[in-house]
């Protein structure tokens, strides 16, 4: 069961994806499945469109700089529903684990 406060990111990589809906409406529901029944609380959510290609794929995405900014202001944890929804590229995740901002995925990338 999952305890403490959460802010939770939802992305997906292209208009098109954006557009149905069906990507980030998925993540969602998974947040709040594996945050149901916890002593937690979803204190925000945080949706794009955003590429996550490139040395500075934190610059093109500005929901997840919100987020982690969200996150170091409250103390919570980053939730995403999948570890690729954040980032493909092993440097960009590794710079985050050595943030201040704790992030948990819920499933690994497919």
């Amino acid at each position: 069961m999952a305890t403490g406060k959460f802010i939770a990111y939802h992305r997906v990589s292209t208009i098109k994806q954006g557009q149905s809906g069906l990507g980030l409406e998925a993540q969602q529901a998974a947040v709040a499945a594996y945050l149901n029944g916890g002593n937690s609380e979803l204190i925000a959510e945080f949706r794009g469109v955003e590429t996550g290609k490139g040395s500075d794929a934190l610059a093109k995405r500005p929901q997840l700089r919100a987020a982690l900014d969200a996150c170091r202001k409250t103390g919570a944890t980053l939730i995403i529903a999948k570890l690729d929804r954040l980032a493909r590229n092993v440097h960009f995740v590794s710079g985050l684990m050595e943030s201040e901002v704790r992030v948990v995925a819920i499933s690994g990338a497919s």
